[in-house]
């Protein structure tokens, strides 16, 4: 009986052994399998917080690139070209990234592609700092340029202008001026002969005598003088297409002469034929020279 039992107890003995090594078995994959999940969910959070950071890290980059558009800076052929295969790299980068799920070989690459760009957006935006602070060293010095050309015009513009009335005043200083101008009416006789005249009804013709005052900046040579004829009306008479320039102007003459001037007093008159009646009432006459008014004169016809 004695040997009977503990057989049984041999037996019972075997069975919890074995029953501690399954559940120390299973307790030891259950921990295997937990620690393994465990490190799996956390491979997958840092997977996707690393993704989620470097998509991060491609929008500022290419917010960074988009701040050449803004300080307007014009971009030479290469930048150009650099500037395209930065946006062709960062919109492969953006769809790569927008996978569900990326192996550790991907996110390695994805990391040192993202790491080239940032230090190439960093040569370029550089390279615009550069490009900036040039055009505007450039804008400053054209400005610069522009002021001290406008500056030179405007002196040039004021020394002209002082210069064209300084001439204007030397050749109204060197303009023939007359005095004692005085006008007579003649009646021409058949024979000839001038008679003076104060009726209109017998008068031919004015007469208009003037002496010329010393001026020693006048030329001593020939001179035009000029005669403008106005009847009481205040009309001109005079041929249209007898035209001369006077005190800035284009004007009409009634008659004109040449005299020789030598700045010796000589004393000078102008035969004035009238081509139309004359008619009562007085008649003003005045004469020019040298582009300049040169005296007045009238006379009074009953």
């Amino acid at each position: 009986m004695l040997e009977k039992k503990d057989a049984i107890n041999r037996g019972d003995r075997n069975k919890i052994y074995f029953l501690i090594v399954v559940i120390a078995a299973l307790l030891g994959t259950n921990a295997y399998l937990f620690f393994k999940d465990k490190h799996e969910s956390e491979r997958f959070v840092t997977v996707n917080t690393e993704k989620d950071r470097l998509k991060l890290e491609v929008e500022k980059i290419e917010v960074e690139l988009e701040r050449v558009n803004i300080i307007n800076v014009s971009l030479n052929e290469k930048l150009i070209s650099d500037q395209k295969l930065a946006r062709d790299k960062i919109a492969e980068l953006k769809l790569a990234l927008e996978k569900g799920q990326l192996t550790k070989g991907e996110l390695v690459k994805a990391q040192d592609e993202v790491k080239q760009l940032k230090e190439f957006v960093k040569n370029f935006n550089d390279e615009i700092a550069r490009l900036n602070k040039e055009n505007l060293f450039l804008k400053t010095e054209r400005d610069s340029l522009i002021k001290s050309v406008s500056a030179v015009n405007e002196r040039a513009e004021k020394l002209a202008q002082k210069n064209s009335e300084l001439n204007a005043k030397v050749k109204s200083g060197a303009a023939l001026k007359a005095y004692n101008v005085i006008t007579t009416a003649y009646k021409v006789k058949s024979s000839g002969k001038n008679v003076e005249v104060t009726k209109a009804s017998t008068a031919k013709k004015l007469t208009v005598y003037f002496n010329i005052a010393a001026n020693t900046l006048a030329e001593k040579d020939y001179h035009n003088i000029y005669l403008r004829v106005f009847d009481p009306a205040g009309n001109l008479i005079a041929n249209e297409n007898n035209m001369f320039v006077a005190d800035g102007q284009e004007m009409q003459y009634s008659d004109m002469i040449s005299i020789s001037y030598n700045n010796d007093n000589t004393a000078y008159k102008i035969d004035w034929v009238n081509p139309i009646p004359f008619i009562k009432g007085s008649y003003s006459v005045i004469l020019y020279a040298d582009g300049f008014t040169m005296g007045k004169s009238s006379v009074i016809l009953k």
